[in-house]
């Protein structure tokens, strides 16, 4: 099995996953990123995630369809997903597609966090 994609972290029941990746681009990178995801779902019954962009410079469509999937998913258990960490180029193209509007984004991981009610400090 290859090496996992994404750190997972787990503070006071809310799951941070971090991408380990600096380019999430090509199919297989992809598609074994959206399995590592949709576990923490589907098997792990994660409610309360926060995805970690701080690694991330370059992101395909393809891994859009991976992070809008992993959405439905979270609320199809009541849960809710945020972002952070996300460069100004990354932002653009959520902005471009209109996903800016579908999810929500976060400066940084604590602040993340804060959105759950939970302190790192």
């Amino acid at each position: 099995m290859p090496a996992s994609r994404i750190v997972i972290q787990d503070y006071a029941g809310v799951t941070v996953v971090t991408f380990s990746d600096r380019s999430i681009l090509d199919t297989g990178t992809i598609d074994q990123l959206g399995r590592e995801l949709y576990q923490l779902t589907d098997a792990q019954n994660k409610q309360k995630l926060v995805l970690d962009f701080c690694n991330v410079h370059f992101l395909s469509s393809h891994a859009l369809g991976v992070l809008l999937t992993l959405n439905k998913k979270v609320a199809a258990i009541k849960g809710k997903m945020v972002m952070c960490s996300m460069k100004g180029e990354l932002m653009q193209v959520f902005k471009i597609t209109g996903l800016d509007k579908m999810f929500k984004f976060f400066p940084d991981d604590a602040a993340a966090l804060d959105s759950f009610g939970v302190s790192v400090k």
